[in-house]
């Protein structure tokens, strides 16, 4: 039960920081409701990767990869602390 809400939970703000990170190729998408709106979602938490991870070669900007790496790790950690209280 709790694992199908995190994974829905997850599932859900991975493809908002997949469509968000889309959005930054199309010219004025984020500037659009929709991409304001997740940029209130999304941005407060790929803000701190961007400020610790250079974009490389000045243009390639790897952090969302990272903060994803991330947001799957922590997924993994809180399934597998729940399923330790849950046995």
């Amino acid at each position: 039960m709790i694992e199908g809400i995190l994974l829905t939970v997850y599932q859900i703000y991975f493809y908002m920081v997949i469509v968000y990170i889309l959005m930054s190729w199309l010219p004025n998408a984020r500037e659009s409701f929709i991409g304001e709106l997740l940029g209130k979602f999304v941005e407060p938490y790929l803000s701190p990767f961007r400020r610790f991870i250079p974009p490389l070669f000045g243009v390639l900007d790897i952090s969302p990869i990272i903060a994803l790496l991330v947001l799957r790790l922590a997924l993994v950690g809180l399934l597998s602390i729940v399923q330790y209280f849950l046995l």
